[in-house]
């Protein structure tokens, strides 16, 4: 079950390699034959409550898909189990950046929240790409409602079923040029990341780094990745 990688993973580990680059990736959270059971569905449109052409947007090239209620199982076990392991991390960095951290113990409780708040359309996501597609730098922002973190797992094998597609994260430092990330997902690994901005030390204690991502353009094949977004859309 998706849940098993997820607790076997060292959370202590993730939360200071995202301290110290804003991102940090995880050992498989999916097995090869889960990663193609999911990214079988995205021909089954009526799974999804929306399909988002990129190019049509000018957000890159490609196509991502919404799922809809109900999530499939493994989606929904998947964010139900890095919820709690991501929260500490999410209340640390708002205490290190003196913001308040309205999240609550379990998903369940968050996300009725964000219903109250009338972001009730599920974010759980399916992206597809094929050559020369990419994704521009953009923050998955969908309401007043933000959870800091979120997670996208490579559902493809890299460098047998795709080439190029690095997942790209690009940070913005204060009074100094941007920092990028360039990081390959293995077949089930997942990269956990900010979602918005990220505390980093300065001379006045902690200030907020804005933080967005991407795909770089793929070279050739088909790349899937689920993303895992933790607020859901107004």
């Amino acid at each position: 079950m998706p849940r098993a990688g997820v607790e076997a993973a060292d959370w202590d580990a993730i939360g200071s390699e995202l301290d110290a680059h804003g991102c940090a990736q995880t050992p498989p959270l999916l097995t090869p034959a889960q990663c193609r059971e999911i990214a079988a569905l995205y021909p089954e449109v009526s799974r999804f409550r929306s399909t988002v052409d990129m190019a049509r947007h000018r957000y890159g090239s490609g196509q991502y898909r919404y799922f809809d209620h109900p999530l499939p199982e493994p989606v929904r076990e998947l964010r139900a189990a890095c919820y709690p392991r991501l929260l500490p991390i999410a209340r640390t960095w708002a205490r290190r950046l003196g913001r308040p951290a309205p999240w609550p113990d379990t998903l369940e409780e968050w996300l009725a929240l964000c219903h109250r708040a009338g972001q009730t359309r599920p974010t759980p996501l399916l992206l597809r790409y094929g050559a020369n597609d990419w994704n521009a730098l953009h923050q998955d922002l969908y309401g007043d409602l933000v959870f800091p973190l979120q997670v996208v797992i490579g559902l493809d094998e890299p460098g047998i079923d795709y080439t190029g597609g690095e997942f790209l994260l690009v940070e913005q430092r204060f009074r100094a040029q941007s920092r990028g990330t360039a990081r390959v997902l293995a077949q089930g690994q997942g990269l956990v990341f900010t979602t918005r901005d990220r505390p980093v030390r300065s001379a006045r204690g902690w200030s907020a780094a804005p933080v967005r991502h991407g795909v770089s353009t793929v070279r050739s094949g088909t790349r899937h990745t689920l993303g895992l977004v933790f607020h859901d859309a107004a």
